[in-house]
C-alpha cells in the first residue's frame, strides 16, 4: 500500500507540474510575441528599399512613407530640376543680352512708309494677351516653387515668403484654367496659318531676318512664328494635363503616376520659360515695329513688306478683290 500511495502521489505531482507549465505558457508567448513580430515587421519595412507602416483608412498606399521612386523623385525635384531650369533660362538670358550687343535691334531698312495694314484681330489680340498675362503669373508661381526657398526665403524671412507661397498657389491654380482656354483658342485661331510649308524651310537657310540683313518672304506666321505656336500649343496641352493631374491628384494614377506627372509639368515649364523669352525678347526691343502688330493690331505696310512679303501681297490683292466686286456708287436723281 505504501508503493501504491507513493506512485498516486508522485503522478498527481506531474499532473499539477503540467497544469502549471500550462498555464504559463499564454503569459510567455505574450512576452515573447511582441519582441518576435517586431524582428519580422522590421524586416517586411525594409523590403525592397521601402518604409511602409499600417494604416487605418481605406487607401492602403497612403502607408508607403519611402519608396525607392520616392528618393529618385526627391532628388530630381531638389537637384536636377533646379540645374536644367537654371540653365535653360539663364542661358537663355544670357544669349539675349548678347544677341542684342551684338545685333542690336532688327530696324526697318525702308524707313516707315506712313501707311499701316490690320494685322490683328480685336479677338485674336485679347486671346493672346490673356493667355501671355496668365503665362507670366503661371511662371513666376511656378518658379516659386523650385527656387523659392533657396534664393528668395533667404532675402525676405520665413513670415513673407510664406503669405507670397500661399497667394502665388492661388494664383497658380485659378489662372491655369483661362491659360488653358488660351492655348485651346490660339491652336484654332491659328492653326491654318502655321502648317509648315517649303517657304519656312528657305527662310530658315536664309536667317530669318534676325541673322544678317536679308528679308526672306514669308505668309503671315514666319517659320519662327509657327515654331513658337506649336511650342504653345503642345507645351501648354502638356503643362495643363500634367497640372490638373497633379491639382486633382490620384483620380488617374497612382504615386508613380504622380511622380511622372510632376516631372513632366517641370521640365516642360522650365523650358517653356525660356523659349517664351526669346519670344518676348523678339517682340518688343529685338524687332522695330513688332510689337505694334499686338499692341495696336496694325502694322507699317514696309514693316509687312520686310518681314511677311507674300502675306501683304494676299491682303493686297483681296482688298483689291473687294474693291472690285463692289458696286459703283450711283449719283442720286
Amino acid at each position: 500500500m505504501a508503493s501504491l500511495a507513493k506512485y498516486i502521489r508522485l503522478a498527481l505531482g506531474a499532473w499539477a507540474l503540467a497544469l502549471m507549465i500550462t498555464a504559463s505558457v499564454p503569459s510567455i508567448a505574450q512576452q515573447v510575441n511582441p519582441t518576435a513580430s517586431a524582428v519580422k515587421e522590421q524586416q517586411l519595412l525594409q523590403e525592397l528599399n521601402r518604409i511602409e507602416g499600417r494604416v487605418s483608412i481605406p487607401d492602403q498606399r497612403s502607408g508607403v512613407l519611402e519608396q525607392p521612386a520616392g528618393r529618385e523623385w526627391r532628388e530630381f525635384r531638389n537637384v536636377t530640376l533646379r540645374w536644367v531650369g537654371g540653365v535653360a533660362i539663364l542661358g537663355m538670358l544670357v544669349a539675349l543680352v548678347a544677341f542684342y550687343l551684338i545685333r542690336g535691334m532688327v530696324r526697318l531698312q525702308s524707313g516707315r512708309s506712313g501707311r499701316t495694314i490690320v494685322r490683328f484681330g480685336a479677338f485674336e489680340r485679347f486671346v493672346h494677351w490673356m493667355t501671355a498675362t496668365c503665362f507670366i503669373i503661371l511662371a513666376i508661381s511656378g518658379l516659386n516653387i523650385t527656387f523659392g526657398r533657396p534664393l528668395l526665403l533667404p532675402l525676405i524671412g520665413h513670415e513673407a515668403f510664406s503669405e507670397w507661397s500661399q497667394w502665388a498657389k492661388y494664383a497658380h491654380n485659378y489662372l491655369s484654367f483661362p491659360f488653358t482656354i488660351g492655348v485651346v483658342l490660339i491652336f484654332l485661331m491659328w492653326l491654318g496659318g502655321n502648317v509648315p510649308n517649303r517657304v519656312d524651310v528657305e527662310w530658315i537657310k536664309r536667317g530669318g531676318g534676325i541673322v544678317g540683313h536679308d528679308h526672306p518672304p514669308a505668309y503671315r506666321f514666319n517659320a519662327g512664328q509657327k515654331a513658337v505656336y506649336w511650342i504653345v500649343v503642345i507645351g501648354g496641352a502638356a503643362v495643363a494635363i500634367t497640372g490638373y493631374e497633379l491639382m486633382f491628384p490620384f483620380y488617374l494614377s497612382g504615386i508613380e503616376g504622380m511622380q511622372l506627372a510632376a516631372v513632366i509639368h517641370a521640365i516642360v515649364s522650365v523650358l517653356f520659360v525660356a523659349v517664351m523669352l526669346a519670344h518676348i525678347y523678339i517682340g518688343t526691343i529685338g524687332m522695330q515695329g513688332a510689337f505694334e502688330a499686338m499692341g495696336s493690331g496694325v502694322v507699317d505696310v514696309n514693316w509687312a513688306k520686310e518681314h511677311h512679303s507674300l502675306w501683304l501681297e494676299e491682303e493686297t490683292r483681296a482688298a483689291a478683290n473687294d474693291a472690285r466686286s463692289k458696286p459703283a456708287a450711283t449719283a442720286a436723281e
